[in-house]
């Protein structure tokens, strides 16, 4: 199977309707997930190794990527960090380890969202469209002028971080969070707001993030200056 979007059950979607990347080298479960998502109003288009994912992307422009992490050849690590050099298609990203680490590594690489195996396919579709959602913010920002703090510059169009003018590479995930810590103007923002609609434990994982991030914006990131905790509430970026 190599595009769902060529099934009949999904003649009928629009061409406006959201189109997903499945990249999983498990057939079976490539083709029921390629199957239900079409089912909830998704085009698909299926791929078996980072190779064909890699070259579907080519041809295609996609609006979200599920990728599967245990993959032979190369990884979904590894494939999603190949994607986030040019892109940022929001990844949503599959595997049967649930381990804390690994997560937080999909994470640091650049993935929007992490989703143990086995799941419930209800919650899957809920995580894509929380992605997808939030995933046009910077581009709907083309016209926004860059967010000063220090010696720092953010442009939430470009997802772009520059001290002294030299870009600083941060990931996805960190783009997500100073877009909308700067679009609060220097107000304190919630966690779970930072963590979109994934739960206590993506609330969990927004504080590794926030120290990481601190780490490339701050002298010494255990006294903030810029990117500081609101006792009570979340974090805000301290602007100019």
């Amino acid at each position: 199977m190599t595009s769902a979007s060529a099934r009949p059950e999904a003649a009928d979607l629009p061409d406006e309707a959201p189109h997903i990347l499945v990249v999983d080298d498990d057939r079976r479960l490539r083709e029921l997930l390629a199957r239900y998502l079409v089912e909830q109003g998704f085009r698909v288009t299926a791929a078996a190794s980072a190779a064909e994912a890699r070259a579907r992307a080519q041809a295609l422009v996609f609006d979200a990527m599920v990728l599967d992490v245990m993959m032979p050849g190369e990884n979904g690590f590894d494939y999603a960090r190949s994607v986030r050099e040019t892109s940022k298609v929001p990844i949503l990203m599959l595997t049967a380890r649930s381990n804390t680490n690994d997560r937080v590594m999909g994470l640091e690489i650049g993935a929007d969202d992490y989703l143990p195996k086995p799941f419930d396919p209800r919650e899957l579709t809920l995580r894509l469209n929380n992605i997808i959602n939030r995933g046009p913010v910077r581009a709907r920002e083309a016209d926004a002028a860059p967010v000063a703090f220090g010696p720092f510059a953010y442009r939430p169009d470009r997802g772009e971080l520059r001290r002294d003018g030299e870009v600083i590479r941060i990931t996805e995930r960190e783009r997500e969070i100073l877009t909308i810590l700067s679009q609060a103007a220097g107000a304190g923002v919630e966690r779970e707001q930072l963590a979109g609609d994934s739960g206590a434990a993506a609330e969990r994982a927004i504080d590794v993030q926030i120290n990481r991030l601190r780490r490339k914006l701050e002298v010494d990131p255990a006294n903030p200056t810029f990117l500081q905790t609101v006792r009570g509430v979340g974090y805000r970026l301290v602007i100019d």
